[in-house]
């Protein structure tokens, strides 16, 4: 795995294939500031790029304080419109870097996502989220409106009268009521979120890389696509894994009764 050394990120070999990056600013409870932006933009660039053996990302905030609280309002106090919209435009191509990751990411929740918090994690493939947790897009209580996905990647997490009603109220709301409305994938006692994404992380890191780039790949602009030229896209999307080493080892191995070794050929 390349080294990578950041000051607002940390980023660890949490296991075999799997990366574990954490938001590493629990003093102002993982708020992300331009220095965040900038070093989150070279993550996902270099992961898109060069993956290396990496097969999956796990995302989470450190300390118990917060997963992400948003964009860093102190650092925004002052900003000429010109810096505001400078530094909008890192952040807009930092999370879209993110949104098209090859490498399927899930976002470990282990205390609140408050607006750009919350977009961050809805740009991830999807969320576990520890009991304890609260969500919120908070914008148009600050003058704004959700910039960083949030008005299209919410409706279809949780459908648009669902997601219109959280938008403009900007109220916080529970994990229960996230997991309830199909924002959250798995509810999990405090301390416990991290481990299960992290288990869920390793059962995708076992599965062939090659298929699994390409199912989300398909899953991902199929979604965008009339019905039948997304089946025409998948179809596509499928016949890129069959002349792969990983799918004759696949067979090989059902057939041989024993776990297959893949190695993302």
């Amino acid at each position: 795995m390349a080294d990578y050394r950041y000051t607002t990120l940390a980023c660890d070999l949490a296991q075999p294939h799997v990366l574990l990056v954490t938001l590493n600013r629990p003093e102002v409870r993982n708020a992300f500031n331009t220095q965040m932006g900038q070093e989150l933009l070279d993550l996902w660039t270099h992961l898109s790029v060069e993956p290396g053996d990496l097969r999956c990302v796990v995302l989470t905030g450190a300390g118990d304080q917060a997963f992400c609280a948003g964009a860093d309002l102190k650092e925004r106090k002052g900003l000429s419109p010109q810096a505001w919209h400078a530094q909008h435009e890192l952040f807009e191509r930092t999370f879209w870097t993110l949104g098209d990751l090859p490498l399927p990411v899930i976002a470990a929740v282990n205390g609140p996502a408050f607006a750009g918090g919350l977009e961050l994690a809805l740009m991830c493939d999807f969320i576990y989220a520890a009991r304890s947790a609260r969500f919120a897009l908070t914008e148009v209580s600050l003058g704004i409106i959700p910039g960083a996905g949030g008005t299209q990647n919410l409706p279809r997490a949780v459908g648009e009268r669902r997601a219109k009603e959280i938008i403009y109220t900007a109220r916080p709301f529970s994990a229960e009521e996230a997991y309830q409305w199909g924002l959250v994938n798995r509810l999990c006692e405090p301390g416990e979120v991290l481990p299960a994404a992290l288990a869920t992380a390793q059962s995708i890191a076992a599965n062939a890389p090659l298929a699994v780039r390409q199912a989300k790949k398909s899953i991902r602009y199929g979604g965008q696509m009339e019905i039948r030229t997304a089946y025409r896209f998948e179809v596509e999307a499928y016949n890129q894994l069959v002349g792969t080493q990983d799918r004759y080892e696949g067979i090989l191995a059902f057939n041989e009764k024993r776990k297959p070794d893949f190695k993302g050929r």
